[in-house]
């Protein structure tokens, strides 16, 4: 038995060893704005922010003013802003004025999942971070939390097609603490939920027992945990660390504060799914389309619901950094 344990001890250094030889490496190849940078040498509070929603989520030029803001909103909460994206082969944690214009404006960027980073890295390309790609990115580079609009979840029909989005995988995956606004209206919530349980990610409502439905408060389902503020989800995120379950993410449903209309959710999202499969729209290309078209239909009412989840997440998920401190 003690030569069990002592072996035992000996490989799980030999492991933390190779891990961290790792992760030296991969931080290597990431570029720290020197705002980033100079907040992780001094210990501040760090919140990773995705670039999908800036190159892919809003039409232009609203999401350059969209991106400015949260990053001021982070940084008005007391944290430092790190928006992850990929440009010409670079990986960057934290994107200058130049870089975060280049993200917004220029038609040569794809949309990379974890999958696609090392391909687009060795080819020099350019990509926005989905959630998946973003917290591992951000994981890789030490920042804890994350806020993002909507979880990426099991998409409809996920039956016949298997289509699942990466994002629970990584989140099952990574020590992650992500603030959204529950999972897009357009998945199959209660499926997605179903996954989440399954590969044990931690799931709490913020200031609510309704698991959120993106533009919806509510999207039909209960939730069976329950937070009131910053610390007590701090709190949770110190107590997953001592009792080792860090290497689940946590995700935080922040709902929005003001829903859209639920019979004409309804409606432009039965028109769009339709017209997505008319047209055989599938895989990772749906969620901008829908988006593009709730947009259209809602005739920007969805855009100004998706600008004040983004906005209210920045806020809450810089609250949790600094209460982690």
């Amino acid at each position: 038995m003690k030569i069990s344990k002592a072996l035992f001890a000996i490989n799980a250094r030999a492991y933390l060893l190779i891990t961290s030889a790792k992760v030296v490496h991969m931080k290597s190849a990431i570029r720290f704005s020197s705002q980033v940078s100079a907040a992780i040498a001094a210990g501040k509070p760090v919140v990773a922010l995705e670039s999908t929603i800036i190159s892919h989520g809003l039409p232009r030029p609203s999401n350059l003013a969209v991106a400015l803001e949260c990053e001021e909103i982070v940084l008005s909460h007391g944290a430092v802003p790190a928006t992850i994206a990929l440009l010409d082969g670079i990986v960057h944690v934290g994107l200058e004025q130049a870089e975060l214009e280049a993200i917004a404006n220029r038609d040569d960027i794809s949309k990379a999942s974890i999958r696609d980073l090392a391909i687009i890295v060795a080819s020099g390309k350019s990509a926005a971070t989905t959630v998946a790609a973003t917290a591992h990115i951000a994981a890789v580079a030490g920042i804890k939390v994350f806020a993002t609009g909507g979880l990426g979840g099991v998409h409809r029909g996920a039956q016949d097609s298997f289509d699942e989005s990466a994002d629970l995988t990584a989140l099952s995956q990574l020590d992650m603490t992500v603030v959204c606004a529950g999972v897009k209206s357009i998945l199959d919530v209660h499926a997605t939920l179903e996954r989440l349980e399954t590969l044990a990610i931690g799931l709490v409502g913020y200031r609510t027992n309704r698991f959120p439905g993106f533009y919806l408060t509510d999207s039909g389902f209960e939730l069976e945990h329950r937070v009131e503020n910053a610390k007590e989800i701090a709190a949770i995120i110190k107590a997953r660390t001592s009792i080792g379950t860090q290497f689940k993410s946590l995700v935080v449903a922040n709902p929005v504060h003001k829903e859209m209309n639920r019979e004409l959710h309804d409606q432009i999202l039965a028109s769009g799914l339709a017209k997505a499969d008319l047209e055989g729209i599938n895989g990772k290309a749906v969620t901008p389309f829908l988006l593009e078209y709730f947009h259209t239909a809602s005739k920007g009412e969805s855009l100004s619901i998706n600008t004040e989840i983004i906005k209210s997440n920045c806020a809450l998920a810089a609250e949790i950094a600094v209460a982690l401190l």
